[in-house]
């Protein structure tokens, strides 16, 4: 028979609101993991160039360099590095080129982060003698985290050069099962930035290997391979699958940022602080103007799985760097029904309505990373959280069907 607990601790237990402990892990392989258990044989006697960063690393933290570098029948001719580099030594690091030191030999680290939209794509010189193209890096699951864009344009240079490109997938880390958001509506977006690259929601639910098969229907490359996880469920959080956390960008330190970038995240097309150079990057929101007690007063309670708070920071970078920032601190108590793109709607309409002279978008830039031009005419009409949930709404409804074909899982 269950007890029941007395309701003053009932009480405070709520007043808390404490995350939920840590789940038990599963056994899931990486692409990565799979590959080295299959003996290779997808590589055997190739001559690869492999696209990773820091989050290429299999169960045992090996990084896919080291672990091609020392592959019988493998030879690794290069490595190319996305944004932030593969050194990782900074967040504007930009290595052009370089040298990597794997299995006694130097290897070339090609930047494929220098030079816009169109210096993200693998030059021809620099695929010349490979036989395939390897992509392995982790993603966020945000339409404008640009990883993703690296590995549509490298699947396209791929094509073009007639060798293989094969994908070594990794989970979504915030579900698979989960989409919102309204999906991109100008296509020619892509040809100017990685933040709109695919016409997907906001958060689209897709593993990398599924999103070289949407990006592939219109690629339509024949030697397209996706090594395909093993054990995944598309209801598991990254933490739930036994692979290690390597933080993708140096602002993605944890799972519960990662939770709230599809939403949060929208707010750097704005004047708003997203927490960069403070210690909870886009778990803190703030600016010298800002009415922090005010905001969280109108916020905490109203939606579910996050709380909010008070704080006041000084960010050590980026937006009003070195100001003292009056600032609101987003803790997510219950990240399975937290909604990130629920959070920014009420967070953007509470500061409409608390900051009209202060708060500001930056239209061009707020259209590609929410994807449509309605935002703006709702926003700029007055329109209430009703119309925006309509418009939100529609990009996953729409999304279901078409995605269906390249789902793995």
């Amino acid at each position: 028979m269950r007890s029941a607990l007395p309701l003053a601790i009932v009480a405070v237990l709520a007043a808390c609101a404490l995350p939920a402990p840590r789940p038990a892990r599963a056994e899931v392989l990486s692409g990565l993991d799979v590959l080295e258990a299959e003996g290779f044989a997808a590589l055997k006697g190739k001559r690869v160039g492999v696209i990773t960063n820091r989050t290429g690393v299999d169960r045992e933290g090996r990084s896919i360099v080291d672990v091609l570098a020392a592959a019988p029948g493998v030879e690794l001719a290069s490595v190319f590095s996305p944004e932030h580099g593969f050194f990782a030594a900074s967040e504007s690091e930009k290595i052009g080129r370089a040298e990597i030191s794997a299995g006694g030999r130097r290897i070339p680290v090609i930047s494929l982060y220098a030079g816009g939209i169109e210096g993200m794509r693998p030059k021809p010189e620099d695929l010349q003698g490979l036989d395939a193209l390897v992509f392995d890096i982790q993603d966020i699951g945000a339409r404008f985290y640009t990883y993703l864009a690296t590995m549509g344009l490298a699947l396209e240079a791929a094509a073009h050069a007639g060798i293989e490109f094969i994908v070594l997938d990794r989970p979504n880390p915030i579900r698979g099962d989960v989409v919102e958001g309204p999906i991109l509506e100008d296509p020619d977006l892509r040809l100017v930035t990685p933040t709109a690259f695919f016409q997907v929601p906001v958060r689209h639910g897709l593993t990398a290997g599924e999103m070289a098969l949407w990006h592939n229907r219109a690629v339509r490359h024949p030697k397209l391979t996706v090594v395909k996880l093993r054990g995944w469920k598309r209801e598991m959080w990254q933490d739930e699958t036994g692979l290690p956390w390597v933080p993708p960008s140096p602002n993605m330190p944890d799972l519960d940022a990662a939770s709230l970038y599809p939403g949060i995240g929208i707010f750097e097309a704005s004047n708003l602080s997203v927490g960069r150079g403070t210690p909870y990057p886009f778990r803190w929101i703030g600016a010298p103007w800002l009415k922090a007690s005010e905001l969280a007063a109108r916020l905490e309670g109203r939606l579910d799985g996050i709380r909010f708070s008070v704080s006041d920071r000084v960010p050590t970078k980026s937006v009003f760097e070195g100001q003292p920032c009056r600032g609101v601190r987003l803790t997510v108590t219950d990240r399975d029904i937290m909604r990130p793109l629920a959070v920014f709607r009420h967070v953007a309409l509470a500061l409409r309505y608390l900051h009209p002279e202060h708060f500001q978008w930056r239209w061009d830039e707020a259209k590609r990373m929410i994807g449509v031009e309605e935002f703006r005419r709702l926003w700029e009409s007055g329109a209430g959280d009703e119309d925006f949930l309509s418009l939100f709404d529609k990009g996953p409804r729409d999304f279901s069907a078409s995605r269906a074909p390249v789902l793995l899982y």
